[in-house]
């Protein structure tokens, strides 16, 4: 198990974590074999990590009557363990804990026996919970796993959190990282904003979750000061839905992102135009225009149409494409077939849907 300076700094380093979705059968039971498959997916196309047991998981595992929280937690450690002996690469492992204190200590706990480096917090439970009771929270799980802080949107389950609780929650000694999601710039920045107030952007890594913006939000140097040399700050890489699909070509372009930082202040225009392309790709496949109610099938469907899927099937029986998804899917594909991986998935399917 890494310690929390390694976790650190492979963060920090910034890299594509795709958020892992759950393969099912037509029963709705677990795809061990198609579940395998997408693990081995995203680390052959050069993710740093994985997030296992968040949103495009389904939250829905994480009841007991599901069940299923351990054993696709355990499929993901396994697989990553079978990486690195291959590979020696060290993929970051990030389990998704939710629910009131209790349950998310015994989740953050069960991650850690698992041999996960991090949890990625949400306090969507904690709806009517003041600062101080949230900070509470993270302070008590933070105590048996280094923690992930979440901003998660509203729409799918989130809470408004102000710039004072991130001030808080960026104190918190075992944060090591803060996925912002709210889909929100305001919002965003209130994070970003709270993470240079404390002093803490050499240890605490920003990752975008707005799917709706992601290049720009890797593109933005933030300073939040008039003086002569501000302190830059960046989000390093993403944690995110949408690069749970077309993922290789998700890791070449935060390669070809931190190549153009490096290569000076000026911004090629072709990313802003990529980031365009990408939020409208993203639309279809998360369901904007339906309040986000297909997203998670969007998601399915696009692994589907790969065969890295047999269905997209959900817990939930009634979440699925919204009416004319599947046509937005197909306009965005043909749109931009730059953004997508289709031969790279078709050229090693098979090798990762071997036992």
């Amino acid at each position: 198990m890494k310690s929390i300076s390694e976790v650190r700094s492979q963060l920090l380093a910034g890299m594509v974590i795709p958020a892992h979705p759950l393969a099912l059968t037509e029963e709705r039971r677990l795809d061990e074999r198609y579940q395998r498959a997408l693990t081995r997916y995203y680390l052959s196309s050069g993710a740093g990590g994985i997030a296992v047991g968040v949103h495009t998981t389904q939250f829905d595992i994480h009841n007991e009557e599901v069940g299923l929280y351990v054993p696709v937690l355990e499929l993901a450690y396994e697989e990553c363990t079978r990486f690195s002996s291959a590979t020696g690469g060290q993929p970051v492992r990030v389990a998704g804990i939710v629910g009131p204190t209790s349950q998310a200590l015994d989740e953050a706990s069960i991650a850690r026996q698992i041999g996960y480096d991090c949890g990625l917090l949400s306090l969507a439970a904690l709806k009517d919970a003041d600062d101080d009771q949230l900070i509470d929270h993270v302070s008590a799980v933070a105590e048996v796993i280094p923690v992930f802080g979440f901003y998660l949107q509203p729409a799918v389950g989130g809470r408004i959190l102000s710039y004072g609780f991130w001030r808080r929650l960026v104190e918190v000694e075992n944060v090591v990282a803060v996925k912002m999601a709210p889909f929100n710039r305001y919002q965003t920045i209130d994070v970003i904003r709270a993470v240079t107030d404390a002093g803490r952007q050499n240890e605490i890594a920003l990752y975008t979750g707005n799917d709706d913006n992601i290049i720009a939000d890797l593109l933005t140097p933030y300073s939040f000061s008039e003086t002569d040399s501000p302190a830059l700050v960046r989000i390093v890489g993403g944690l995110l839905g949408q690069w749970a699909v077309w993922t290789r070509r998700s890791v070449e372009l935060l390669d070809e992102i931190k190549g153009s930082l490096e290569n000076g202040p000026k911004i090629p225009s072709r990313l802003l135009t990529l980031n365009a392309q990408l939020t409208d790709a993203n639309s279809a496949v998360f369901d904007v225009s339906n309040g986000f109610q297909g997203c998670i099938p969007g998601i399915h469907e696009v692994l589907r149409r790969q065969g890295l899927l047999r269905g997209i099937w959900c817990l939930r029986p009634d979440e699925v494409l919204s009416p004319g998804q599947a046509d937005e899917i197909d306009r965005v594909t043909k749109a931009y077939p730059h953004l997508t991986d289709d031969d790279f998935v078709s050229s090693h399917l098979d090798e990762w849907l071997t036992p």
